[in-house]
């Protein structure tokens, strides 16, 4: 029987998603307004298949979507973690707020079923600080990502191009990772199925 380790190893989302911003506009991770570090340029982005859990009868898995700058001793740095249900209306937010020229305001709604259970948090200002909301304003060039916090701060966090190449890339590729992350959901449920048949 195939164990869940087995069946995410194969689901590499960072090799598959890379995304290379260096003929994009110029966008940036702004920290936060207190950091003492300046905003750090964004070279690449890419979404990583973070965690695959399943719990009290249901699967449950969280991604990242992480940047690179381009000082070569820097690593991938994390900029949102989200759970399943988040890669698509936050795609369908980046298009509506670039072709409508408004900014897009996306409420996270909390879990139902577990309140507790945190489902957009940043890493940008802190270690994983849970979201209400992200706001995308449209600039010229870019898209300025804002985020709500639990406690009501809002704290703009990154940016990402504007420009219709990006878009297009983007969206095709946020498609592609959402069906790996559904995939691998399924997958963890059936092994759990299998494993509670087995006993």
């Amino acid at each position: 029987m195939t164990s869940p380790l087995n069946a995410i190893s194969d689901r590499n989302l960072e090799a598959t998603t890379v995304l290379s911003l260096k003929r994009e506009p110029s966008c940036f991770a702004f920290l936060c307004s207190r950091a003492t570090l300046p905003p750090q340029g964004i070279d690449t982005i890419n979404l990583d298949l973070a965690s695959v859990d399943f719990y009290n009868g249901r699967a449950s898995l969280w991604a990242t979507l992480d940047m690179r700058s381009g000082l070569p001793e820097e690593g991938a740095v994390s900029l949102l973690g989200f759970d399943e249900t988040f890669l698509r209306p936050f795609t369908r937010a980046l298009i509506e707020a670039a072709a409508t020229r408004t900014p897009y305001r996306m409420t996270i709604v909390p879990s139902t079923e577990e309140p507790a259970r945190h489902r957009v948090v940043e890493y940008i200002t802190g270690p994983g600080v849970p979201l209400t909301e992200l706001v995308i304003t449209p600039q010229d060039n870019v898209l300025v990502i804002t985020g709500r916090s639990v406690d009501d701060e809002e704290e703009t966090l990154f940016q990402l191009p504007r420009t219709d190449s990006f878009l297009r890339i983007f969206v095709r590729t946020a498609a592609q990772a959402d069906k790996v992350l559904r995939d691998t959901l399924a997958e963890s449920e059936r092994i759990a199925r299998e494993t509670a048949h087995a006993r």
